[in-house]
């Protein structure tokens, strides 16, 4: 072999067996007999079986690899579906519940409303209808603030009602609200009328009392015809609150050997705590001085304005904070 040249033929000393044309020869030809006789005869068959049980556990084995991560993968999103869909379930139920609270308040102010209205009807005094705003910031008082005022018509010692009854009377009046002193504060008296026997008394703020306050009916014989459960309404005897109102309900009568007066314990019909809307009346002395003021004969010179004031003036001593007998 020269130098600086590259045979790839072998020497003819070690030359053995057919040459490669004719191993290419009949391996095609090898091959298209195995093909035409696995198409008609399938004499291939069984040993493709057999390779294939022998393949089979390898095959099984290798594509266990990728089973674990197709599973995985498919575990970790069905994971992160259920964490999305139950934060989307707790928000559905937020707002459910939201919405069931709103629609219980709805219910609750709806059927407020409707006893107040069906107050109102048997009320013949005009009134102006307010929403309670807040509760008064003195502790030692009951008092409630109404967003009506003075620009819609409330005057001080209007009496104010709400669905369950009298609630209490305008202490103070400001140009946008008004301050209502409760039944049970302690400088309120109302005199009221027993629904029952006709017996007519007048009926004390208690703030003290059990419940968050309550009314004590006091300066009544012992011998005075008061059971648990009487109701007591406004006598209109005062001049303030017009007769036939609820106020209060009788819990608890104590007679005392040492006192001819008996103890006598209301709790308001009204609700007292908690209060949303209510009715300012229009005081009965306004309506009791147009009737005056109207029976009155003109004057017919300056010298007799004297008497018709005095005349006006007489109901006007109803008139102020915590009506007293």
């Amino acid at each position: 072999m020269p130098l600086g040249t590259l045979d790839r033929k072998a020497p003819s000393l070690f030359k053995q067996g057919p040459s490669p044309l004719a191993r290419l020869t009949f391996c095609s030809a090898l091959a298209l007999f195995l093909m035409v006789a696995d198409a008609r005869f399938h004499v291939t068959e069984p040993v493709r079986k057999g390779i294939g049980t022998v393949l089979m556990p390898l095959q099984w084995l290798m594509l266990k690899p990728v089973e674990f991560a197709r599973d995985g993968a498919g575990y970790f999103q069905a994971l992160e579906e259920a964490q999305q869909g139950r934060d989307a379930a707790q928000s559905r139920m937020a707002a459910m519940s939201q919405q069931a609270n709103q629609v219980e308040l709805l219910l609750q102010e709806n059927a407020q409303l409707r006893q107040l209205l069906d107050l109102r009807t048997r009320v013949t005094t005009p009134g102006i209808a307010a929403q309670v705003v807040y509760d008064a910031a003195d502790p030692y008082t009951r008092r409630v603030v109404i967003d009506r005022g003075q620009m819609a018509g409330v005057v001080a010692g209007s009496p104010v009602i709400d669905a369950g009854g009298v609630l209490g009377q305008v202490t103070r009046v400001f140009p946008l609200s008004s301050e209502v002193t409760l039944l049970i504060d302690r400088d309120q008296a109302i005199p009221v009328r027993n629904m029952r026997t006709g017996v007519r008394g007048v009926a004390y703020g208690d703030p003290v009392m059990i419940h968050g306050g309550g009314m004590e009916l006091r300066f009544m014989a012992s011998n005075a015809d008061v059971q648990e459960g009487d109701l007591l309404s406004t006598s209109g005897m005062d001049g303030v609150y017009p007769a036939g109102l609820p106020v209060a309900k009788v819990i608890k009568v104590e007679k005392r050997a040492d006192s001819s007066f008996s103890r006598i314990y209301c709790e308001p019909l009204a609700q007292m705590m908690g209060a949303q809307y209510a009715t300012v009346l229009k005081p009965l002395a306004d309506d009791v001085r147009a009737e005056v003021e109207a029976e009155v004969p003109a004057p017919k010179s300056g010298k007799a304005d004297k008497p018709a004031k005095a005349t006006r003036d007489l109901p006007g001593r109803a008139q102020g904070q915590g009506t007293r007998p």
